[in-house]
């Protein structure tokens, strides 16, 4: 397909296509071609994009550093106790001023109403680095990463163990919509967002893949291709809540026997940071089955590929 994209937002893959979802990946790997073969790629010299971060971060932060240098794009980066929101100033002030001074804007951040009104108040476009609800960037990394490993994406069997957020919610949305099968293993008291369940189930229904949300982690790993870990709390949950959530998740933590469970050829993904000893053991992390740093690269050419595709240019 064309490229579609310019000037447009990226804000989930609940949004896209087959066919869309499928040229980011494809554009991706070409931009992971170029890095190895060291070909040069300023695209878009003498755009300058703003970085805003209201969650920490290591693998998204760098990864557009890099991608946008060289993509040869000027980044700026901004610290929201720096800004005036913090004072009160709403955002459709600062998206709007934001607006006149920057080619784009990449934004990690916490609720996902958030991005959407960026967007709704900015012309030039918006990237979501990560919300509470989607982390769609990771979403390409990780077609990327399943790609390169298995050449295909029907068929391939994910299952999925840690709390069910964002990177779960991507992971869903992206097997439903390539036709691929996705098992989220987590303890029966949590219950995943029923409206983006439902988003989840219609694509499911149109590709045969099958989502399935279980306690059975022994299901869950028959016949996986890739095991899937993530942490079992996120950003900003109460000491309380982090306690009660190890302890439900303590019987599904990633070892070598639940791995030996999956397919022989599986493979190890994690969107990272890891706590090792958590909700993967070190063996795992470190085994031949690990796929994590190329997983992690695999951020830097998937940001280069949605800035590339989705600037006015």
């Amino acid at each position: 397909m064309r490229n579609n994209f310019k000037g447009k937002d990226f804000l989930a893959l609940k949004d896209l296509s087959r066919e869309e979802i499928l040229y980011l990946v494809e554009s991706s790997l070409g931009f992971k071609k170029k890095w190895t073969n060291n070909e040069p790629h300023e695209y878009l010299k003498g755009q300058v994009w703003a970085g805003l971060f209201e969650k920490n971060s290591t693998r998204t932060r760098n990864a557009l550093e890099r991608a946008a240098a060289d993509l040869g794009i000027k980044l700026v980066y901004l610290r929201p106790d720096e800004m005036q929101m913090t004072r009160g100033e709403p955002l459709k002030d600062t998206c709007r001023i934001l607006d006149r001074y920057f080619d784009g804007l990449f934004i990690r951040t916490f609720g996902h109403t958030i991005v959407e009104e960026c967007a709704k108040w900015m012309n030039n476009p918006v990237i979501n680095g990560l919300t509470n609800e989607a982390h769609p960037t990771q979403g390409i990394a990780d077609l990327m990463t399943i790609y390169e490993n298995f050449g295909q994406f029907r068929g391939i069997k994910i299952c999925h163990s840690g709390n069910i957020y964002n990177v779960a919610y991507t992971t869903m949305i992206m097997s439903a919509t390539l036709g691929m099968d996705c098992f989220l293993a987590c303890p029966p008291s949590l219950k995943p967002n029923k409206d983006i369940m439902e988003i989840i189930m219609n694509k499911a229904k149109k590709t045969g893949s099958k989502i399935v949300v279980t306690d059975d982690y022994s299901k869950a790993l028959e016949n996986a291709d890739v095991v899937y870990g993530n942490a079992q709390y996120s950003m900003g949950q109460t000491d309380e809540e982090i306690m009660k959530l190890k302890e439900a998740f303590a019987p599904y933590q990633i070892t070598m026997d639940a791995l030996n469970k999956a397919n022989p050829n599986c493979i190890f993904m994690h969107c990272l940071p890891a706590h090792r000893g958590e909700e993967v053991t070190d063996e795992v992390m470190e085994s031949e089955k690990s796929v994590i740093f190329d997983e992690g690269e695999n951020r830097m050419h998937s940001i280069k590929a949605i800035i590339a595709a989705y600037a006015n240019k």
